[in-house]
């Protein structure tokens, strides 16, 4: 086993820029309105969990099931463009199923706003460059900060106060906007 502080730093701030867990408070928030309580530890390792997964078989599972990495791309930049359209418009595409956080936790904020399209293929083009060992290391540690963010967003919340969340809001659904587009144009091409 070979640690290489270098490969895990900009293994971390690679993930951690896609994954975008600080824009991503206005939807944590949001989230935690809608369905009450999100089990942040719940969240945190279901999305550490589904990035090491699909870190080992990411590829050979979308062989498995006929869908290439390109096609899997575009399907969350669909989601993650109806999430930033919640964000930037304030209307509700998402609907609760009526189990609260539980299913809050899982969906949509460990996958897809968590471990998505975007953290999942970023994981395997890091694959290709870095030692299995070190993105790990990597992964772990962007859970471990996932988590802290995740606890404390009503903090934050209290901290900005709600004209600042509806500002952030409003920015980061036009950033989120900009990813899906990014995403979604950057695969079609392969896709055609």
């Amino acid at each position: 086993m070979q640690l290489n502080f270098k490969e895990i730093f900009t293994a971390f701030m690679v993930l951690f820029a896609v994954i975008d867990i600080i824009g991503n408070i206005p939807i944590i928030i949001d989230l935690r309105k809608k369905v009450g309580h999100i089990q942040s530890e719940k969240a945190s390792i279901i999305a550490g969990v589904i990035m090491v997964v699909f870190l080992f078989l990411g590829k050979s599972l979308l062989a498995l099931i006929g869908i290439d990495v390109n096609s899997f791309a575009v399907a969350g930049a669909f989601i993650l463009f109806f999430i930033a359209l919640e964000m930037i418009l304030g209307i509700t595409l998402y609907k609760d199923t009526g189990d609260g956080g539980m299913t809050a936790s899982v969906f949509p904020l460990a996958f897809p706003l968590i471990a998505g399209p975007g953290s999942l293929t970023t994981l395997l083009s890091l694959r290709a460059e870095f030692r299995l060992e070190n993105i790990i290391v990597a992964v772990i540690i962007n859970v471990i900060l996932i988590y802290i963010v995740l606890k404390t967003s009503v903090r934050i919340e209290r901290f900005i106060g709600k004209n600042g969340i509806n500002i952030i809001r409003k920015v980061f659904g036009v950033v989120l906007l900009a990813i899906s587009v990014k995403l979604f144009t950057a695969n079609i091409k392969a896709l055609f």
